[in-house]
């Protein structure tokens, strides 16, 4: 059937819906509400498999005819979500959730938090936001970067960031891959009110606070908890920050700054701070190995904890590796997995390179993959074929990026010398500064917050960056390069991140992620595996899958904190963190005395 012909008979589910429900009023009513989620499931289920499929195309090769597709697609998509029936019927069940099961709850809230990223209630704001986020995607997925007169990508600009010590070529590239904020910035400015009406059109204050919803908390319990995150892991970003930028001072041969420059640091956002410790670059181990090896070798990990095989499509239908050179392709250039039909259908975009990112990036891409496949079984409706909470699915991800780090397994897998002398102080640094404290400050902090003040407090357009960098000077003790020219507003340096336009008001998810994967880690390793955190190996042990499986098969049937406490016997905590850490922080304090903590 051709593509537009099976949006349509899917969207007539939406018109039996209202027929069907008025013949079971009468009837009683968890057998109403399972009537109603049997249509709205289906419906939902199918028109989220075309959304994917033409937004996977549209990433993948970007072109206006995919653009076309994929906005198409976004208003079918939309006109059945948010279709006023089904926002009655849900309303209306819900004022009788005493006598409705809590998988029926949990879905008919999960409906009217589907219905508000596009109520039809106000068709014309709902098909203008379609319309300004699938013109944003092009923008972002297209966007030719420059480099000295130059086309290049995003990883040739992490090329010169990750590896030259030329402070000219290190700004320049800095410089260059800000440039897709003055692109973007008109298409945020138009997104900001449109997401904000959508979300309001179903009483939410603003978009934050729908985003928010999620998580079962008001924005200004979710801006305290990730303030109380900040708080308790001060004292050791403190000392970190000081130990850095003493640490590239010397090596550019600069004086110490009070605050770090931005392109001092290897990533474009300051968020992680990779490269600063010597002997932990294990990029040299990875550089002959094939990019497929990278990719199989996380899969490997996975199926030695008990986990299936990826399905043979998985292979086929993914877009693993960067577009060749010479091919008439653009695509997007984060990495990313794709639950296409919330069924069999698992792909992941990456552009895997071999070099310990992509290594550690790929093992977490695949947990995504992999939590997908645990709940897809017949008792998780599609509406909950989601994580617990949105930082759940990162958490795993984050915690099998954190495992597949780790000494034991690295050698285990032949990857290091099974003579590595390891470091464990330089090997926690490294931790601390590429995969975790900096950037709980950028996501708990600088993300967080802009994005709080552009939703939730609607900050005027020309504060825009303005905001941006005072918030990255307090929070995360980070300037712009000298030279770069007054950050003016001109610029839209938060728009250079993705998420910010294709998936808004999400960082603290990867803040709490963080936080996650530290729980989690601290219980497999001490509990079942019987080994430090800072130096174990999860390789073939089915205990752990088993652990894993528990949790990953429960998709959003379960309410989150009670899944975290009955996993790990805690509630979300940094103490995980804090105990991972504490040799370090006593090392940094040894090393950093004398020296001017922090940089106010």
């Amino acid at each position: 059937m051709h593509f537009l012909a099976r949006l349509v008979a899917r969207s007539f589910l939406v018109g039996t819906i209202a027929g069907q429900l008025a013949g079971a009023a009468a009837a009683p009513v968890q057998e109403r509400a399972d009537r109603f989620l049997g249509l709205v499931n289906a419906g939902y289920q199918a028109l989220y498999r075309v959304e994917s499929e033409a937004q996977w195309k549209a990433g993948t090769d970007v072109k206006p005819v995919h653009d076309a597709g994929a906005e198409v697609a976004g208003k079918a998509r939309a006109a059945f979500n948010g279709n006023p029936a089904i926002i009655r019927e849900a309303r209306e069940l819900l004022t009788q959730r005493a006598d409705l099961t809590e998988l029926q709850i949990r879905q008919l809230e999960r409906c009217l938090l589907n219905a508000a990223e596009g109520p039809m209630t106000n068709p014309e704001i709902v098909n203008a936001r379609v319309t300004a986020e699938t013109a944003q995607a092009s923008i972002l997925n297209g966007f030719q970067f420059r480099l000295n007169g130059t086309n290049c990508v995003a990883n040739d600009l992490d090329r010169v960031l990750t590896k030259s010590a030329d402070l000219k070529e290190r700004q320049a590239a800095w410089e260059a891959s800000k440039m897709t904020g003055p692109a973007l910035k008109a298409g945020l400015v138009k997104l900001r009110d449109l997401r904000n009406r959508c979300a309001q059109e179903l009483g939410h204050k603003d978009y934050f606070a729908l985003q928010v919803a999620s998580y079962e908390m008001s924005a200004d319990e979710m801006l305290k908890l990730n303030d109380d995150f900040l708080r308790e892991l001060r004292p050791l970003y403190l000392q970190l920050h000081t130990w850095t930028k003493h640490r590239l001072a010397k090596k550019y041969g600069q004086p110490v700054p009070k605050r770090i420059p931005a392109h001092w640091i290897n990533n474009r956002w300051s968020q992680e701070w990779s490269g600063l410790v010597e002997g932990v670059d294990y990029d040299r181990y990875l550089t002959n190995r094939a990019p497929e090896w990278i990719t199989k070798t996380a899969e490997e990990f996975y199926v030695g904890l008990g986990f299936p095989k990826l399905p043979e499509s998985f292979w086929s239908r993914s877009d693993l590796f960067p577009a060749k050179p010479g091919e008439n392709r653009r695509k997007n250039s984060h990495a990313s997995c794709w639950h296409v039909d919330l069924q069999d259908d698992i792909r992941s975009l990456m552009s895997v390179e071999p070099n310990y990112w992509w290594f550690t990036t790929a093992h977490h891409e695949l947990g995504h993959g992999y939590y997908f496949m645990a709940y897809t079984r017949p008792e998780v409706p599609p509406l909950l074929r989601i994580g617990a909470n949105p930082a759940f699915h990162e958490g795993i991800g984050e915690l099998i990026a954190l495992a597949a780090g780790q000494t034991p397994y690295l050698q285990q897998m032949g990857i290091l010398p099974a003579d590595y002398q390891e470091d464990a102080t330089a090997t926690l640094l490294d931790t601390a500064l590429a995969h975790s404290i900096p950037f709980m400050f950028w996501s708990s902090g600088t993300m967080t917050h802009w994005e709080h003040d552009v939703y939730a407090r609607g900050l005027p357009t020309e504060q825009w960056n303005e905001r941006w960098w005072e918030h990255v000077a307090k929070l995360q003790g980070v300037e712009p390069p000298q030279g770069a020219g007054t950050r003016g507003e001109e610029w839209c340096d938060a728009a250079t991140k993705t998420h910010i336009n294709d998936n808004p008001c999400y960082y603290y998810s990867y803040a709490i992620a963080t936080v996650l994967k530290f729980q989690f880690h601290d219980y497999i390793a001490r509990r079942i595996l019987k080994q430090p955190p800072q130096k174990c190996s999860y390789a073939g042990n089915r205990e752990v899958g088993v652990f894993l499986q528990k949790m990953l098969r429960a998709g959003g049937r379960r309410d989150w904190r009670q899944l975290l406490k009955e996993t790990t016997g805690e509630e979300l905590s940094t103490r995980a963190m804090k105990d991972y850490f504490a040799p370090l922080q006593a090392w940094l304090e040894k090393e950093n005395a004398g020296r001017q903590i922090g940089w106010e």
